[in-house]
């Protein structure tokens, strides 16, 4: 179930009064990362905090469709998502929950949090969108039994809609990262220097600190296009796809940066795809004389 290597977009949106999003436009957004060269999206559908980008049943009054934009922004993304697969990122724990604080308070003997919360949310997004990938993040360092990871994801690929195509990662409670599931991603920015055995992911942002949008930064903060082909190129030279992450602004757009990025790296891909795309990577890796050479 292997895709061609290409880059992935995570939205984080800020859960305050300015969050309105109201110049968000899907088409837009899927013809920059088309331009992009990519093959596949992630689209953040809730993060740490628990915000919900569409109407979720599970989080009344904390959702795009109740507050904020009062819009339901994965549909949207879905709908417009045409050529591109469509992955969903979505976090299993929420940082201030206090039914999830009351579970960690009780070492996890307890279930409260994902059988209310998580596990409903997971089988709205999947029934609702039918993504053909599935980013899994947050486990708050919970085991999987804490957060029924065998049993939704024995679901997902028996029973599901998506059960034919869906692809996810590693991240499904504390110890099954970078040693359980479709593809690694096994740290932040993982970069392992050689040829895995099993197909893995480079989660990496063009911003160098952060994974959202900020407000203040310089443009020293951000990687240039050339320190990102070179990342592509290694991460690629080691079998693993590259998960280009940007951080849009509270009110849905793609700050010129970002984009700028986004198309420098689809011109380079316009020459250069044919040694990206569907390619075998070679069992020497980096074995030139001159360090950086893949």
């Amino acid at each position: 179930k292997g895709c061609p290597h290409a880059f992935v977009y995570i939205m984080k949106p800020y859960v305050d009064f300015k969050y309105q999003a109201e110049f968000f436009d899907a088409k837009e957004w899927t013809h920059i990362f088309a331009s992009s060269g990519e093959k596949y999206i992630y689209l953040t559908t809730k993060h740490h905090e628990g915000f919900t980008l569409w109407g979720s049943e599970n989080s009344w009054n904390l959702n795009a469709v109740d507050v904020g934009p009062k819009r339901d922004l994965v549909g949207e993304m879905a709908g417009a998502n045409s050529d591109l697969r469509l992955g969903l990122y979505h976090s299993l724990f929420e940082w201030f929950n206090p039914l999830y604080e009351q579970d960690a308070a009780n070492l996890y003997t307890t279930n409260l949090f994902p059988t209310t919360k998580t596990l409903p949310k997971l089988y709205e997004i999947i029934n609702k969108y039918k993504p053909e990938l599935l980013w899994s993040d947050g486990d708050g360092d919970a085991p999987d039994k804490y957060w029924n990871s065998t049993g939704f994801l024995a679901w997902l690929y028996n029973e599901s809609p998506v059960r034919e195509t869906v692809v996810t990662n590693d991240r499904w409670g504390y110890g099954s990262i970078c040693t359980h599931g479709g593809y690694y991603t096994c740290d932040d920015r993982y970069q392992p220097g050689h040829l895995l055995k099993h197909k893995w992911e480079n989660c990496f942002s063009i911003d160098k600190a952060s994974w959202g949008n900020t407000r203040n930064a310089h443009l020293k903060d951000y990687f240039t296009i050339e320190q990102l082909v070179a990342t592509l190129v290694e991460t690629v030279s080691c079998g693993g796809n590259l998960l280009l992450n940007i951080g849009p602004t509270h009110n849905g757009r793609i700050s010129p940066i970002f984009e700028e990025r986004l198309r420098q790296m689809g011109q380079w891909l316009g020459v250069n795809g044919e040694a990206i795309y569907n390619n075998t990577t070679w069992r020497a890796q980096n074995d030139s004389m001159i360090p950086g050479i893949w």
